[in-house]
């Protein structure tokens, strides 16, 4: 008898929970300080806001509408390397390894306008794409990733003289971040009000952040707190911009536009037969995704202080799918489920328990092939060198693991953990009044 959770929102909350205490303990084994216990939960943080809003996006487009989006990177890439070049200092008054500068706009213009460029990437993919089956919108969104990252590449745009500005993508060098810390920007930005209150420019950066919490944390850790401090704090923002996502999807799907797009999403043909312009609202739910994943891709790389475009390959795109497949398409709480049980167990996981075990071990030596790992096991038995060789080789066996994983998953749970498409057959609850009863799904089952 399987544990008797409520709804899926407790359930999300036992496993962050859960996640969390497991990352605590592997650190205490591990042997980290103080410090490194902090920085391992900030970043892991970090890694389940990113991939449980890119799921939580590719959500809107697979499990709302049914449109095979596997261009999620090309997205991602054209929002970040567009707020760049427009928030980018002028060329010469900032440093730059690819000696291209931007046009100086305040960030937050510029994250407007990597947003408004990859929807409008969205839209042109969009147009003729959509005519096409399932199948070849995915085709085409994948050869658009790669046109956009070879684009990146391409010497013809790494920089040119616009308006008397140099600017540019910077091709393979990459380009530089140098428009300022964003977290200080946005605290700086919500400071306003309190500096007129108080009379002191930046208040709430200087007084409440940098003396009131990081001086605090500074009894703790007492060498340069500030970057552990910016990182928890970065990875609560990135918190706080999921729920954001959770509320606007879970909105979308429940309004007459996302109803249209589910229904879509199960048979276009009668959709187009009630009179509903099918192309219309695909392009509009395509556009708001992408515009989505232009954004991810600007909390994800935007404060790592540069960009190169071969970071934008195919894999990143499998993730995100891997994460919603985890989940479960059609499900908001799964995708966010996914995006955690993918980041904690599949994306970090691996490297954290190779450590763990190694520290327990006593770090050990691996032997430098697969056939010294193997020699043992014929002669005597002996299965700890392949042990230690499978762990030495982790990184190049992630793929594999996450393989092994979707084959399982497909085999067993095909619509994820949570994954279900049962609509309530009436936005009217139908049962007795003053009598709670469970809503009835339009296929006659219960709804989940």
């Amino acid at each position: 008898m399987g544990i008797d959770f409520g709804n899926d929102s407790n359930m999300l909350i036992t496993l962050l929970v859960g996640v969390f205490a497991l990352y605590l303990i592997g650190g205490v084994v591990i042997g980290l300080p103080f410090r490194g216990l902090m920085n391992q939960i900030g970043q892991l943080t970090f890694w389940i806001a990113v991939f449980a809003m890119a799921a939580l996006a590719l959500n809107l487009h697979w499990g709302y509408t049914g449109l095979f989006n596997i261009g999620i990177v090309g997205f991602m890439a054209t929002g970040v390397y567009i707020t760049g070049v427009l928030s980018k200092p002028v060329f010469g008054s900032g440093t730059s390894a690819a000696e291209v500068g931007g046009f100086g706009l305040p960030l937050i213009v510029g994250i407007a306008g990597g947003m408004a460029a990859a929807a409008i990437l969205g839209l042109i993919t969009a147009l003729p794409a959509l005519r096409l089956r399932a199948d070849y919108l995915a085709i085409v969104t994948i050869a658009l990733s790669e046109i956009v990252r070879f684009s990146l590449l391409s010497d013809t745009l790494s920089g040119a003289d616009v308006a008397g500005y140099r600017v540019g993508l910077g091709g393979g060098d990459g380009l530089i971040l140098d428009y300022g810390d964003p977290l200080e920007i946005f605290v700086r930005t919500l400071s306003y009000p309190f500096d007129f209150v108080f009379g002191q420019s930046g208040w709430l950066w200087e007084e409440v952040y940098i003396n009131g919490i990081v001086g605090f944390v500074s009894n703790y850790i007492p060498t340069n707190p500030k970057p552990v401090v910016d990182n928890f704090a970065y990875a609560a923002f990135l918190l706080v911009v999921l729920g954001g996502f959770y509320l606007l999807i879970t909105r979308i799907g429940s309004s007459p536009f996302g109803r249209v797009l589910k229904a879509i999403r199960e048979d276009e043909d009668v959709t187009n037969a009630l009179g509903k312009n099918t192309n219309v609202f695909k392009i509009k739910s395509f556009m708001v995704g992408c515009a989505l994943m232009g954004l991810i891709g600007i909390l994800w790389f935007g404060t790592q202080g540069s960009v190169t475009p071969n970071t934008f390959r195919p894999r990143i795109t499998f993730y995100i799918w891997i994460a919603l497949i985890i989940g479960g398409a059609g499900s908001n709480t799964g995708s966010v489920m996914g995006g955690a049980i993918f980041a904690a167990f599949l994306f970090q996981g691996p490297r954290y328990f190779k450590n763990i075990v190694e520290t327990v071990l006593g770090n050990p030596p691996a032997p430098s092939s697969f056939g010294q790992a193997l020699l043992p096991i014929s002669t005597s038995g002996d299965v700890f060198p392949l042990l230690m060789y499978t762990l030495d080789s982790i990184r190049q066996l992630q793929l594999f693991l996450m393989g092994a994983v979707l084959i399982v998953l497909m085999h067993r749970r095909p619509d994820g953990l949570l994954g279900h498409r049962k609509e309530a057959a009436a936005s009217i609850p139908l049962g007795r009044p003053g009598k709670k009863q469970k809503e009835v799904a339009t296929d006659g089952g219960e709804e989940q």
